[in-house]
């Protein structure tokens, strides 16, 4: 199906991307200060291109995503050609604004689907993400060690996303406008606040797990490199489980996952810290690897599952985009909360503290109908 082609492209580069960063830091000839300054520049051009995109692609979904889509193929190749930091901070602008309006775009337009075809499509279309990133990583170290630059890498990325593209061509989908009122998009913003900081605690704990899991194995457990780099592999492998798992139960409500989400999620990522303390000796690897599996199966659907719980309640898209807008604030929130915590308890009591996002999402489950 088109939309899952396209989460996996998407997810194909954000998979790729960490372990690109290296050869592109030699390629720069940057400094590690530099890289992370450059960095910035992908929130700073998603987080504006995301309430925009809500905004302007409400009726037009399709259209949206299809141009959000080729615009982040095209900066993705693009990254290959630069050859400074400056440049490389200003493409990464464009990247960071093209892969935001995707995001909402995609989650609009999954919605919009869903509601006219009467198939539920957030989970398995959200899954094909962390496929793709588990695939991406290994596949593209491989590519480095068998000498293919980083520009015939991106230039390969590139071109997949745009393949994914094309696909949308044939994407069954009503035009014009949907159902709402001008007033829509204020009286949603509330409820978009609640959900997106919710979806906000899951997704703090996912983005910590994708950046500090390795450093957590080898630096504190002792683990090899080949053991720490499957961490983020087991937590995404758990959360495409989770998701369709949550796919294969039909009237599963939002109740139910909050709550397994609060319990999973915060026992799994606090596990995963604790790692068994330290008379765990041989164990504390695979209790830390067993925290984060279970972190990743109970947080799996919850995202979309409140994705699809916002479009099917509002109709005009403002809910979807705004839960989109205020989750994402979680990748911009989780890095310099982590490294706060790590510089005050070390790396992992700072893990283990995330489990305390759990809190709000027990609340919500005990006190939703």
């Amino acid at each position: 199906m088109p939309l899952i082609l396209v989460c996996a492209a998407w997810g194909m580069f954000w998979g790729a991307w960490s372990a690109l960063l290296p050869a592109l830091k030699d390629q720069l000839g940057a400094s590690t200060a530099d890289l992370g300054l450059a960095l910035t520049a992908v929130p700073v051009g998603a987080i504006p291109a995301m309430a925009m995109t809500g905004r302007l692609a409400r009726g037009r979904e399709g259209d949206a995503l299809l141009l959000a889509c080729a615009a982040f193929g095209l900066s993705a190749a693009a990254i290959g050609w630069t050859s400074s930091p400056v440049t490389f901070g200003a493409v990464l602008l464009v990247l960071g604004a093209a892969s935001g309006a995707l995001d909402v775009a995609l989650n609009l337009t999954t919605g919009r689907v869903e509601r006219e075809s009467g198939r539920r499509l957030f989970q398995p279309v959200h899954a094909a993400f962390p496929v793709a990133v588990i695939v991406a990583a290994p596949a593209t170290g491989l590519a480095r060690q068998l000498g293919l630059g980083t520009t015939a890498v991106l230039a390969v990325l590139g071109a997949l996303v745009l393949a994914a593209s094309a696909a949308l061509l044939r994407l069954p989908l009503g035009r014009g406008a949907v159902p709402g009122d001008g007033a829509g998009g204020r009286r949603h913003w509330g409820a978009a606040a609640l959900l997106g900081g919710l979806t906000a605690c899951a997704l703090v704990i996912e983005n910590a797990v994708e950046q500090w899991s390795v450093l957590l194995l080898e630096e504190h457990r002792a683990a090899s490199a080949l053991v720490a780099s499957a961490a983020p592999a087991v937590y995404m492998g758990a959360l495409t489980a989770g998701r369709l798992v949550a796919q294969a139960l039909p009237g599963l409500r939002l109740r139910p996952l909050y709550l397994v989400a609060g319990l999973g999620g915060g026992t799994g990522i606090a596990l995963a810290g604790w790692g068994g303390g330290t008379g765990a000796g041989p164990w504390a690897v695979p209790i830390s690897l067993a925290g984060f599996a279970l972190a990743g199966l109970a947080l799996g659907p919850l995202v979309p599952a409140v994705l699809s719980r916002a479009a099917a309640r509002d109709p005009s898209g403002a809910l979807v985009s705004g839960v989109s807008v205020v989750s994402y604030t979680a990748f911009v929130i989780s890095p310099p909360l982590v490294a706060a915590l790590a510089a005050g308890l070390g790396l992992p009591a700072a893990l283990s503290a995330l489990g305390l996002l759990a809190l709000p999402l027990l609340a919500r489950a005990v006190l939703s109908r």
